[in-house]
Formats: C-alpha cells, structure tokens, sequence
C-alpha cells in the first residue's frame, strides 16, 4: 500500500514539473513573438530600475515581451528553488509558481525578490529546519518585494542602497515566517493568501517606520488600456489546453471533476493529492477561461494586473478554488461596485474581483449567501487599505482578505451554530414523535 501511494506521489511529482515547465517556457517563448529582442532587453532594464509600488504594470512601463519574459523567468526559478529543496510537488507548488508569475507581470521581477527569500532561509536554518517546510511562505512572502526598489530608489540606486535594501528585506524575510504561521490561526484557514495577510501586517509597520524617517510615498498608476488581441487568443488558447491535456490524463474527468467541486477550499485543500492531476488540470482550463471572459465582459484590458489576477485564481485551482466557490466573491463585488456608482472596469474594482477569490473557502463551506456579503465587504475595504502600507505590499487583496475574515468568520459563526441548533432541535423532535408513534403501536 505504502508503495502505490508513493508510486503516486512520483508520478503527480513528475507531472506537475513538466506541466509548469512547459507554461514557463510558452510565456518566456510568447515574449520573442510579443516584442524584438532590444525591446526586451530594454524593457527588462525598466523593471528592474523602477519602482515596482502597487500598482505598477509592467506592460505599460515595458511592454508585453519583457513582462512576459520576466513573469516566466521567475517561474522556472521558483520551480528550480522547489526541486533545490526537495519539497514535494503539490497543488500549492502549482499555486505558488503561478503567482510568482502572476505578480511577475505587475511587482515582482528577478531581482527584488532574493532579500525576502534570503531572509526566510536563514529562520529555516536558525530554526534547523529544512528549507522545504517554509519554502511556501518565502515565495507569497515575496509580495514585501517592492520594498527592495523603493529603499534603493529613495536614495538613487547607490551601491550603498541597495545593499541597505537588501538586508532590509532579509530582516523582513526573517521575521515574516513566524507571523504567516500565526496569521493561520486568525482567519482558521478561510483566507487562501495567508502570507499576504501577515505580509500586510509587516509592510503597514515597515511603512509607518520609514515614514518617520523621511520616506514619502505618492499614489502610483500605470495600468495598460488598450487591448493586444494575440495576448488575449494566448490566454484562451493555453486555457483551452489545459482541458485538452485534463482529459488525455483521465478520461472520467467530468464525473470527478464534479467531486472537486463539492470541496470547501478551506486550507489546507490541495486538489492535486485529493483528486488527481486531470481534474485539477480541467478545473484550471475552466477558471482561465471565465475569467478571462469576465474581465473583457466588463470591458477591462488584458494587461500586467488582470493576467495576474487571473494566473493567481488558476494556479489556485488546484489549491483550493473553483467555480462554485469563487463566484460568490465576484458576484458580491459586483454588486458593491454597482451600488457605489463605480465602474467595474475600474483598477480598483476590476482587481478586488479577481483577488477576493482568496476568501473562496467562506461561499464554499457557509453558501452564496456568505460569499456575496464577504465579497462587497472585500471591496469596502480594499480601496482604503492600500494607503496602509503605501503600496509596498502586493498582496493588498490578500491583506484585505485577511481582515474581512477576521471580522465576518465570527458573524457567521454566530448564525450556523444557531441554524446546528434548530436541525438538532428538529432532529430531536422527530425521534420524540417517532418514538411515541412506535409506543402507541405496541399498545
């Protein structure tokens, strides 16, 4: 038994590697046919020397080739730092290699993420750890990234900045391990971007701290509004593969697929080990396609932040999020933009859709209801946190999350132990009648 079980485990293993390879390498091949190779090499300068603050698109200060380049390079490096550390190769690996590249296309690049990293290693091995076990935290922990090029921007990119930026995110790094661990335990489990909520919590201090200090910090907006047609049909057709492949892998997709979806997403859901690579596969193709459709629907741009959005709600597909509990979140903040006359092509609006699918385990274990509700809080609170941490925290969304789930998990708490109550009242009152019925028969 034990022998088939790890026979298994190799193969999903093997799998995953290959599948992620091969999306890597169709984003770092696309960007050739995006852009030339002197644009990329200029454009990767741009993300590298600039400011990376919320929100920044790397398709607008870049253009697609180098973004592309960048959110695939930073995936092969995230899989290469997986297999470095020997960590099994899961439904959160698949998660967390899609969100560095989500966020490869707006925050993250190849250079500003290495402190934060560095930083949770070394708690590893002061913690005689193995590196595997916090492996997860370093990578969502690298949403701090930004505030590697904002410290070595303030003071113009000086060999000294950087270095003080460096082991200013390694400290951050360090310390950001065993406040993700505890965060856990604040939201039990309903907030899927788990490290972004702690990472929210340590950038709102670290920007308090360094505002003492003369750091100031202005709202920034670069967000690509045209559309690129052969980035769109990229998108749709790389979807369209996944459900390809999901089917080749196993032909009772459908039927098990329908299993995954009764899930709460509650963590730790990893769909990889409770369902298998095909249905994950298929569950992903679906959830790229809806919302890529939902953000042309609403006549958004496929640009840096939106494909981040909606590599991040795909890699969580196999960790926790699918339709039926995610669509409850959008459809709440859809609401809530419509009674806060806003426009659902917003920034704002059009990103707390996408990102407030983190809290899908809340609709997928308490019901639509609960996920429209925590939904149009998500998106109250979301446009005013932001000025929290100055945009240094990428995960603003996850942030968000976090506090909403601390505020609503306790409401709902309240009203489905009331609701436990009365069905074991019922459930009680039954037996009573039933058991008089039964007496009055042996009468």
């Amino acid at each position: 038994m034990q022998d088939t079980i790890s026979k298994l485990q190799n193969t999903q293993d093997h799998q995953i590697k290959i599948f992620l390879i091969l999306f890597a390498l169709i984003f770092i091949g696309s960007a050739f046919l995006l852009d030339s190779v002197s644009t990329i090499i200029d454009g990767m300068s741009t993300i590298i020397m600039e400011g990376d603050r919320l929100i920044t698109d790397y398709v607008e200060i870049a253009g697609f080739g180098a973004t592309f380049l960048n959110a695939g390079l930073l995936m092969l490096l995230s899989l290469g730092l997986l297999q470095l550390s020997k960590a099994k190769l899961s439904g959160m690996a698949i998660a967390a290699v899609f969100l560095m590249g989500g966020f490869g296309m707006f925050g993250k690049n190849i250079v500003n993420i290495w402190g934060i990293i560095t930083g949770v290693y070394i708690f590893a091995k002061l913690q005689k750890h193995p590196f595997r076990q916090y492996i997860y935290i370093a990578f969502f922990g690298t949403s701090l990234a930004p505030l590697t090029s904002e410290l070595a921007l303030w003071h113009n990119n000086t060999i000294m900045a950087l270095l003080v930026a460096f082991l200013v995110t390694v400290a951050v790094g360090f310390f950001l391990a065993p406040v993700s661990n505890a965060c856990l335990a604040v939201h039990q489990g309903y907030n899927l971007y788990n490290v972004g909520f702690g990472a929210g919590l340590a950038g709102t201090i670290i920007y308090a701290i360094i505002s003492q200090i003369g750091y100031e910090s202005t709202p920034v907006l670069h967000w690509y509004d045209s559309h690129h047609l052969g980035v769109i049909l990229l998108l749709y057709g790389v979807f369209i593969c996944f459900i390809i492949c999901a089917f080749i892998l196993d032909k009772q997709v459908l039927s098990k697929y329908r299993q995954l979806m009764k899930r709460s997403g509650r963590l730790v859901s990893d769909f990889i080990r409770s369902d298998n690579c095909g249905p994950v596969l298929f569950n992903m193709g679906i959830l790229g396609i809806t919302y890529t459709s939902y953000v042309l629907l609403v006549g958004g741009h496929i640009n840096g932040p939106t494909i981040g959005g909606i590599l991040t709600i795909v890699g969580f597909g196999g960790f926790g999020k699918h339709l039926r509990n995610t669509i409850p979140l959008v459809l709440g903040v859809v609401i809530a933009g419509y009674v806060g006359m806003g426009h659902l092509d917003e920034p704002v609006i059009l990103l707390a859709a996408l990102f407030a699918t983190g809290l899908a385990p809340i609709a997928g274990q308490f019901g639509w209801i609960a996920g429209i509700v925590t939904g149009m809080l998500h998106l109250a609170l979301v446009q005013s946190i932001g000025a929290y941490h100055g945009g240094i925290n990428l995960y603003n969304n996850g942030f968000s999350a976090g506090l909403v789930a601390l505020f609503v998990l306790p409401i709902i708490d309240v009203f489905a132990k009331q609701r436990r109550r009365q069905q074991e009242a019922r459930f009680s009152k039954r037996v009573e009648n039933d058991t008089l019925e039964e007496e009055i028969i042996r009468r």
